[in-house]
């Protein structure tokens, strides 16, 4: 029953979290969040934003002003951080440039004060992990970036830690290695059952690589869901634009049931939206919809709203070209419209109407500074 338990509790459970480093202003507000055993959760969120803090008080590195961490458990506050057997990735490596790889990678194992023999065979393991099996023997300045972030990965997962913490591991490398890394990240994650803590501000890295993304503001979680749910289902008109690209519209509610709202557009256009967090009818609220979710002078099944413009610019983009709008009521909307060989490239200047689903369209109000947006528990 013991142990069934154990399985169930989330490995890490924060409660109640503040920090302040001057003693009047909160970086982190209010944090509760439970991390599950084997998961991949990223914190993403501007800089200043709470979240490389967060990671930060998990690794002991700073301390809560106010609340509890715990691991599998126990309470870790007054732990640490060479105790509390977490892993630790860095973006720029910090590895020791007068030691060899394999030197490096053992660190950890030394400081566990393990027998020789036993550290020998966990090295030559972890750098088989990270494909490096034949660069033990070289020192950190004579590999390539991508190669000394996998001797990083190797020492943090050579001693087999509960729990690995990443921060911002990949910002350091060039766009083409960055992408196989992430992959190589996830995949080493999904292989080895690893749970794992990762901070970015790359909303594109977060949603590739994670099973779940808490996306901090102001010291706040805004909202903690899977990427097809921040992406698809934003809470509010923060996550909406800072997760991939969105168009927002203002407007007044003039009506409204359980789930959908009318809402006029400052330009008197009537427009039926999904309704999240709108609460009374004459609020003001911003409306979101992404720019693929428009449909360019075409019937769609469903897309019932309509709107008239003009067209202001196109980009093409190869697998797409984007559309820039100007409304009738002189706001600016994107489109994104897939490429073809029979497609009629729009022009500047051409008319041109949108059409939209009422579902894609969604209703949102900017959440309260201090306050999570109602997004469901923060477990899993």
């Amino acid at each position: 029953m013991v142990a069934e338990q154990n399985e169930q509790q989330p490995l890490v459970q924060f409660s109640q979290v503040q920090k302040s480093y001057d003693g009047e202003t909160l970086v982190v507000k209010h944090l509760d969040l439970d991390i599950q055993r084997g998961e991949f959760l990223t914190l993403l969120g501007p800089s200043g934003s709470g979240k490389t803090t967060t990671l930060m008080m998990l690794a002991g590195f700073e301390v809560p002003t106010h609340g509890d961490i715990r691991l599998n458990g126990r309470a870790i506050t007054s732990t640490p951080p060479h105790k509390r057997n977490i892993g630790m990735v860095f973006q720029n490596y910090a590895l020791f440039p007068h030691m060899t790889v394999a030197q490096n990678v053992a660190f950890p194992l030394e400081v566990r004060k393990l027998p020789k023999d036993q550290i020998a065979a966990k090295v030559q393991k972890a750098l088989g992990m990270v494909r490096l099996d034949a660069f033990g023997q070289r020192r950190p300045a004579q590999l390539s970036g991508g190669q000394q972030q996998r001797v990083a990965l190797a020492r943090a997962l050579v001693f087999e830690p509960e729990l690995v913490l990443m921060d911002e591991p990949l910002g350091a490398l060039d766009k083409q290695l960055r992408e196989h890394m992430q992959m190589e990240i996830k995949h080493l994650h999904d292989k080895l059952g690893l749970t794992v803590v990762y901070v970015t501000h790359d909303q594109s890295e977060a949603l590739t690589m994670s099973d779940r993304v808490a996306v901090f503001n102001d010291g706040v979680i805004q909202q903690i869901d899977s990427p097809s749910a921040l992406y698809e289902k934003p809470r509010n008109s923060f996550v909406a634009n800072f997760i991939g690209e969105n168009n927002n519209l203002n407007g007044e509610v003039v009506e409204m049931d359980q789930e959908v709202c009318a809402v006029r557009l400052d330009d008197g256009s009537l427009v039926r939206a999904a309704r999240i967090n709108v609460h009374a009818v004459g609020a003001r609220t911003t409306l979101s919809i992404r720019p693929e979710r428009l449909y360019v002078d075409q019937e769609h099944e469903g897309a019932t709203n309509q709107l008239s413009g003009q067209v202001e610019e196109t980009i093409y983009l190869g697998d797409h070209i984007r559309v820039v709008v100007r409304l009738a009521g002189g706001d600016q909307i994107m489109v994104k419209v897939q490429a073809g060989p029979h497609l009629a490239m729009p022009r500047p200047g051409d008319a041109i109407r949108l059409a939209f689903r009422t579902e894609d369209c969604r209703a949102l109000n900017p959440v309260a500074a201090g306050k999570m947006a109602d997004a469901g528990s923060t477990s899993h």
